[in-house]
């Protein structure tokens, strides 16, 4: 089952596909959002399928936006990749980095990213987003923590590099927080359908691979980073967690950042495929 949302920027509609074919959710839900994961939205989903009552919809041709109404919050995990704290310059941390991205940022999985005025190091970087069913409250076993989880999604945590470390003063927001710097999707897979530990993540720019590699490697899994979390903040319904990035980034110095006319696709296993165009600021829609 994949939960996602079509229709122009500002309308979109929510969907759900199923065995190939695609059902309007508008009788269940005006919208996917943080009320409608904690009341059961999925559950009630799959009830409905189960029972043949939704509407079938056509998509084909449609824009397709991020799979869930504009989070709460965007929390962000920095440097969870050993390899990807390597290239960066720094040694794996011993605790989350933990810092946060406007949910303004969010949009649709193939929308253009605008590369922000004076922009010289927008970087992509392929992470999985954990998306909040309910709030999970002080937790201390990691066993516990899949239970307040919606779904997963793919997203891409565009880094204006200059920004995020040069003029920062030593915090990473005016870096991470840029209008489209947040795609998200195309779908939403709900939390029991996939092992959020095993799945490989890729991306390419112009067609040429940046990055590859696989969850596995993340340093703190998802279920430790949302105990972790809980300990520190209130996770809300409908917030989104980009859970970080593995090697493969601009940073590194492999490879040149993003310019005006580059097109950068990502997957994650599951999760589908994301692929966006470069525009400069005055070229945007």
């Amino acid at each position: 089952m994949e939960l996602f949302r079509f229709g122009a920027p500002g309308k979109e509609r929510p969907a759900v596909r199923h065995e190939g074919r695609e059902y309007d959710l508008t009788a269940l839900t005006a919208d996917l959002d943080g009320p409608f994961f904690e009341t059961d939205g999925i559950e009630r989903v799959a009830a409905a399928l189960a029972a043949g009552t939704l509407e079938p919809v056509d998509t084909a041709g449609q824009r397709i936006g991020a799979p869930i109404a504009r989070p709460p919050a965007v929390v962000c995990i920095g440097m969870n990749y050993a390899a990807h704290a390597t290239e960066s310059g720094a040694a794996p941390p011993q605790h989350p980095v933990v810092f946060l991205k406007h949910p303004g940022c969010v949009v649709g999985p193939d929308d253009d990213v605008i590369l922000p005025l004076g922009s010289t190091k927008t970087d992509w970087e392929v992470e999985l987003a954990v998306v909040m069913k309910r709030t999970p409250r002080h937790l201390t076993d990691p066993a516990d923590a899949l239970d307040y989880v919606a779904g997963y999604a793919l997203a891409n945590d565009l880094s204006e590099r200059a920004f995020q470390i040069e003029v920062s003063g030593g915090q990473w927001s005016k870096g991470k927080c840029a209008e489209t710097f947040n795609p998200l999707g195309p779908v939403l897979r709900p939390a029991s359908e996939l092992d959020p530990g095993r799945l490989r993540l890729r991306s390419w720019v112009n067609g040429e691979p940046r990055q590859d590699s696989s969850t596995a490697d993340m340093i703190f899994s998802v279920p430790e980073l949302i105990v972790h979390l809980s300990q520190h903040m209130l996770l809300m319904p409908g917030d989104v967690v980009n859970t970080g990035t593995p090697e493969g980034v601009a940073l590194s110095g492999r490879f040149p950042y993003l310019k005006v006319g580059d097109v950068v696709a990502l997957e994650i296993e599951g999760l589908g495929r994301q692929e966006q165009t470069v525009v400069g600021h005055r070229a945007a829609g």
